[in-house]
Formats: C-alpha cells, sequence, structure tokens
C-alpha cells in the first residue's frame, strides 16, 4: 500500500455524500476502535438524535469474512439486521478481531418512535468505496451504505 495523505482525519465518525447513497466512516486509534466508529455512523443515519440512545440491552454479534473490508462490511450488514429483526437501536460497541473473525458487543435499546425519531432507511452496507486502512497511524474504516 502507498503512503497517502489524509488531511484533516481524526479518531470519530462521520458520513459523506455519495451520489445516491451515504457514505459511513469509523476512524480510530485501532482497527477495533474505527469499526466501532463506523457503527456510530451507522446509526447516527438511524435516528434523529442518538444522544437519547440508552445503552441498556446488549447484544452480541459475530461474523467473519475474507478480508478486513469485507469484515468491515459483514459488521455493519450484521448491525442492520440485529437492529430491524429486534426493534433496537445502538450506540456503544465493543469491538474483537481476531484475524478474519468478529465478536462484538452492541448495547443500546429498544427503537422509540417518541424519544429517538425516524433517521433514514438503511437497507445495507455496500462495497462502493469500501476500505480498511492504515494511514498515518489511524485506522479508517468505510464503505457506502444503500438507503
Amino acid at each position: 500500500m502507498g503512503k497517502k495523505k489524509v488531511e484533516g482525519v481524526k479518531v470519530g465518525w462521520q458520513t459523506f455524500d455519495h451520489v445516491a447513497d451515504i457514505g459511513i466512516r469509523g476512524v480510530g486509534k485501532s482497527c477495533e476502535e474505527a469499526f466501532e466508529n463506523g457503527a456510530k455512523a451507522l446509526f447516527s443515519l438511524l435516528v434523529e438524535d442518538t444522544s437519547k440512545i440508552s445503552c441498556t440491552l446488549d447484544r452480541h454479534i459475530q461474523c467473519e469474512s475474507f478480508d478486513l473490508t469485507g469484515l468491515f462490511v459483514a459488521w455493519i450488514n450484521s448491525l442492520i439486521a440485529k437492529a430491524d429483526i429486534e426493534e433496537m437501536v445502538f450506540w456503544k460497541f465493543e469491538v474483537r478481531i481476531q484475524e478474519l473473525s468478529l465478536s462484538a458487543t452492541a448495547s443500546g435499546e429498544k427503537w422509540q418512535r417518541e424519544k429517538h425519531g425516524r433517521g433514514i432507511e438503511v437497507k445495507g452496507a455496500t462495497f462502493t468505496e469500501a476500505r480498511v486502512e492504515k494511514i498515518n497511524g489511524l485506522w479508517i474504516a468505510q464503505c457506502v451504505v444503500d438507503v
């Protein structure tokens, strides 16, 4: 991998514009932290105000893939599925990655329209602009989600 200069990148999460969809990006000092922050970017789309999410319920999530980029896409799709099936929203994440397997705890609560509001419906994570890489000492995990 060649050296890339990334301006203004700092630990945290963000969304970015993409033609008809929306990109999500997590940045962290470790790959796990980047995955956790990528999940926060996802849920920032799903609810109107993430500060209202109480992290009172824990759900375990596991996935694996053929490379780190595939693992990030699998992680985001697993979160979308878990949130949809159990009608939950999450905001706290503890990710552990060993080789190409991810084991995580996602903490949140049951979704309530009056408390959380309805954000954007996200159908799934895609491999469009997907990447997981370390640049300038920070890990970046990103992909475009289908909305």
